[in-house]
């Protein structure tokens, strides 16, 4: 149970201990995991007791782990989760001292869709996928069983209204948007004239192939300009590319702040657009897919082109590589557009969430 010690956000001198489930390995990089590592942080730095549960070896302080994962084809890329069914009983040891119990895209086998199955605290619910459309067949075909366990979730909520429209037999979802920590970049940054910066898995959903069949287009109309491409490693590439691999999250804030034009080509399953958020806080001018997730995290603050077509992507890096001031005009509307995801706001709602499950559970 909560005990009595002074700490804000719940209004009466209560540390909660808070367990927040994460179904995928944090051995593997992935925009879930990255949220689960921002909130346990932030939670803690409230005064808080959170840990995060997960399969795998990794994780931030205090993880709880429950086994071994494997990589499993879905959506267009692969997800690093555990299949053993032994993962769901150490789920249910991970998670019995804590008040109240936070779960990552809850259907999500075997340590997620575990914390739900199991007789565990409160829970609070968020689902973060666009799981296209075999997914969202899938999900009417398994609609008597998904209603029965989200009987179990206390407080539901979805990252963006994408991922939300996926869901089925979960009623009232709230809408709490992925956070990101503001101070981490520079919107005053100089950047590098005619850089040009990717960052995503090299997966083709995230339309890095895209980007380098536009890649000459804009090299023709910008002589000497650059591309950075992180989180992707490649032998070699074009001229003027440089693949630089996965970065620690302060190298990546650095790449961001000495780029002039931020491309974000995806091709779909996208259900909120992190990296365009991260675009956005650093003050960048922003490229990216007119995909509905990417639409509603930067309304009118970046460039929106449509998905698969390079000629198009091409013009739109080039126009703003020769005209730094309408980049410039750009990366001021995105900084602002990126305080509404900081710490205070996200934050806040998800200690609502978890205030109204714990009064929800009596």
């Amino acid at each position: 149970m909560a005990s009595d010690r002074p700490q804000l956000g719940f209004g009466s001198g209560v540390v909660v201990r808070i367990a927040v489930v994460c179904p995928y390995a944090f051995d593997a990089h992935g925009g879930v995991q990255d949220q689960v590592e921002r909130l346990v942080r932030w939670l803690g730095e409230e005064g808080h007791e959170a840990w995060a549960v997960a399969p795998g070896s990794g994780g931030p302080p205090g993880t709880r782990t429950v086994g071994a994962w494997r990589s499993v084809p879905g959506n267009r890329a692969r997800a690093p989760i555990a299949v053993d069914p032994r993962a769901v009983r150490r789920v249910a040891e991970a998670v019995a001292d804590a008040d109240v119990v936070h779960v990552h895209e809850p259907f999500m086998p075997m340590v997620s869709l575990g914390a739900l199955l199991a007789e565990t605290p409160p829970v609070v619910a968020t689902f973060h996928a666009d799981p296209g459309k075999v997914g969202r067949r899938l999900y009417r075909l398994a609609r008597p069983l998904m209603r029965r366990v989200a009987g179990r979730i206390a407080v539901a909520t979805a990252v963006s209204r994408v991922a939300a429209s996926a869901i089925t037999g979960v009623p009232r979802v709230r809408i709490i948007p992925n956070g990101i920590d503001l101070d981490r970049f520079d919107p005053e940054a100089l950047a590098i004239p005619g850089r040009v910066l990717f960052i995503g898995r090299d997966e083709p959903r995230k339309g890095l192939d895209v980007l380098l069949q536009a890649w000459p287009r804009i090299l023709r109309d910008v002589p000497g300009a650059t591309l950075r491409v992180v989180g992707s490693e490649r032998d070699s590439g074009p001229v003027g590319v440089t693949f630089l691999g996965r970065l620690g999250a302060e190298e990546k804030a650095i790449e961001l702040g000495r780029c002039q034009v931020l491309v974000a080509p995806n091709l779909g399953g996208e259900s909120f657009g992190l990296v365009v958020l991260e675009g956005l806080a650093a003050g960048r001018a922003v490229v990216a897919s007119a995909l509905p997730a990417f639409a509603a995290v930067a309304g009118d603050s970046a460039v929106l082109v449509p998905p698969h077509d390079p000629v198009v992507l091409a013009r739109a890096v080039a126009d703003l590589l020769v005209d730094p001031a309408a980049a410039r005009r750009l990366g001021d509307r995105a900084a602002a557009r990126a305080a509404a995801f900081g710490r205070e706001t996200v934050l806040g709602a998800y200690i609502a969430a978890y205030r109204d499950a714990m009064a929800h559970s009596g």
